[in-house]
């Protein structure tokens, strides 16, 4: 298992590497075709890609640190990082959303929509889509190994819809001259940002705050647990996750009397164990074995 992480966390830094050479490349083509064409539409994306360019680079520090092995001090290791990544992704992704809807409301209210050359728009927006995708399909799989790599995900994928507004709205400026396309792309592309921010940051918070990983269901775990031969009851249960995807569990487990008197405790702990891995997907997992009856001398924290 640890292989296997080390494998997809090496994959997903090559990939985050790949998506940030396209995204720095694209954000200075933008920056030249919203000079050129005046264009707030481009500006707008292009001021969402320098977030992305941010938020690519702390996604690859991110999971560069996450990498680095477990020590005394930090016990599960610096997996965590990768939510603190996304964190920050999910934060800039905000406020660039901010950012854009108000200079678009600005713009509305300049004369005829401001002065947008549809050409210069259109050919930037077209290498600007293209290359997206590219960075996109990159970026894509990568997405459910951990929340890190979904923030990353989701700052490309609000390029590419960016880059197809703006397309949008210089075709429309060419063809029919209607300039307040451009700062109504520019919109569109924030209010499509901000459900994917509210979207990060609230799986972020559910992680620091040590709730169940949401796919989980800690009674049928329990009950689950109960139909083990030898165990009487499972209290003090905890599950929470490290990272999207790494999940711990801890619970007291009274069991038969006979449990102790035959030396069993140690085939106990791998069938529990067994039990967590291959039906909840639960790697690490600890359990503290009690004889029945227990419970009572815990306080009520315990229970």
């Amino acid at each position: 298992m640890a292989h296997d992480h080390a494998v997809r966390a090496h994959g997903n830094r090559r990939r985050l590497a790949a998506a940030l050479a396209i995204v720095i490349v694209v954000l200075l083509i933008e920056l030249g075709g919203a000079w050129l064409s005046g264009s707030l539409a481009l500006l707008a994306d292009a001021g969402h890609m320098t977030s992305d360019a941010i938020g690519l680079v702390v996604a690859l520090v991110a999971s560069t640190i996450a990498a680095r092995p477990a020590t005394d001090r930090h016990t599960f290791g610096f997996r965590r990082v990768e939510v603190l990544g996304a964190l920050v992704n999910g934060v800039l992704l905000s406020v660039v959303a901010l950012a854009v809807a108000i200079e678009g409301v600005k713009r509305l209210f300049l004369p005829e929509g401001g002065r947008v050359d549809g050409l210069p728009l259109l050919i930037v927006a077209a290498v600007g889509l293209i290359a997206n995708l590219v960075a996109f399909a990159i970026l894509r799989g990568g997405e459910r190994d951990s929340l890190n790599m979904r923030g990353a995900y989701l700052e490309v994928l609000g390029d590419l819809i960016g880059s197809i507004a703006a397309l949008l709205a210089g075709v429309v400026i060419l063809t029919t001259g209607f300039a307040p396309a451009d700062a109504i792309a520019s919109l569109l592309i924030a209010v499509l940002i901000v459900p994917r921010a509210i979207s990060l940051l609230r799986d972020v918070v559910h992680v620091l705050t040590e709730s169940a990983p949401r796919d989980t269901d800690v009674e049928q775990i329990r009950s689950h647990l109960l139909e083990t031969p030898g165990v009487v009851d499972v209290h003090d249960v905890h599950v929470w996750a490290i990272t999207s995807g790494d999940s711990v569990f801890t619970a007291h487990v009274e069991v038969d009397a006979g449990v102790f008197e035959r030396g069993e405790t140690d085939g106990m702990l791998d069938r529990l164990g067994e039990c967590l891995k291959g039906h909840f997907d639960v790697e690490h997992s600890t359990f503290q074995l009690e004889p029945a009856g227990h419970a009572a001398h815990e306080g009520e924290s315990h229970r």
